[in-house]
């Protein structure tokens, strides 16, 4: 009996001194349990990237000070916080206030040395001063008129031949040629009309070009135009070039009833170009002093339905 009690104190005794060797800390606890909701390999990755490289792309995106991790004394510990860090939400970031003033804002405008306006990334100070004017006073702004939207239309369609600066430079010719654009008048064109028109060196057009252009009258082209986006101009804020689509989804559908209707050099792109240039999708990057003033006139209480 003496010596079942003191086998009963030394196996206790025992197993006191095994749990202080091997205690289960918290810490271990929430390693396997981060490793249920979120398996990234706590222990072992098997992804080429090492833990260091995850660790700087992970402050990279998601904190602006480092300093917290080396609160963490053991490497278990660091992994932990890595796991807890990828699991949060990325903060979100600020968008820059769309100015409110609109009057002190032309004020502003009115005031800056015109070379040194910030404009839309494709003008370069290399740009011809008639591609610039035409960024400054005509692309992206709305047009409701049935002959700027037939001849802006014209133009887009010319891009497969020539730039935006070489047609603007012929743009006088042009309007002269076809009759300031006048689709009733251009509907009447006939072979000798489109035979001279072609045969002027002036103009560089060939015979299959201005064929593309003369196409059957049908009715008001500005509501035709205009019923693609419900008579109401697509508003965009994109910040770079790359974000510019050069195509869209209501530039297809009408680009498919361009072709029906007897149209050529009506593509996707073409047609994304002429609703660019025309208005009907505000496309001047946010820091282009043309889109606050382009959006205004897009927004006006009146348009034309």
């Amino acid at each position: 009996m003496i010596m079942s009690k003191a086998n009963g104190r030394k196996q206790a005794s025992l197993n006191e001194k095994e749990e202080i060797k091997s205690p289960t800390s918290p810490s271990l606890k929430l390693s396997k349990h981060l490793k249920r909701i979120y398996p990234i390999g706590l222990q072992k990755s098997s992804s080429s990237l090492s833990l260091s490289s995850s660790l700087s792309l992970s402050l990279s995106e998601n904190s602006n000070d480092s300093s917290s991790l080396t609160d963490f004394g053991s490497p278990l510990d660091q992994k932990i916080s890595l796991a807890l860090r990828l699991i949060a939400p990325p903060a979100r970031r600020r968008e820059a206030p769309f100015p409110k003033n609109g009057q002190q804002q032309t004020q502003d405008i009115a005031n800056i040395d015109p070379a040194e306006l910030k404009r839309c990334n494709w003008i370069t100070k290399n740009s011809d001063k008639v591609y610039v004017a035409f960024h400054d006073e005509c692309w992206g702004v709305p047009a409701y008129d049935d002959n700027q939207l037939f001849e802006l239309l014209a133009m887009s369609g010319m891009l497969m031949d020539y730039n935006w600066t070489e047609i603007l430079k012929r743009r006088e010719l042009f309007r002269e040629a076809f009759s300031g654009f006048d689709p009733s008048t251009v509907a009447k064109m006939g072979d000798k009309d489109i035979a001279d028109i072609s045969s002027n060196k002036a103009i560089m057009l060939a015979e299959s070009r201005v064929r593309c252009i003369v196409v059957r009258e049908f009715g008001s082209f500005s509501n035709y135009i205009w019923s693609y986006v419900n008579h109401k101009p697509v508003i965009n804020r994109y910040k770079y070039p790359r974000n510019v689509p050069l195509r869209s989804p209501k530039a297809e559908a009408m680009s498919k009833d361009l072709l029906k209707r007897g149209f050529r050099l009506v593509g996707p792109v073409i047609v994304h170009s002429f609703m660019q240039a025309a208005g009907l999708t505000i496309d001047h990057l946010v820091d282009c002093y043309r889109h606050y003033e382009c959006v205004g006139l897009a927004e006006r209480p009146w348009r034309h339905i």
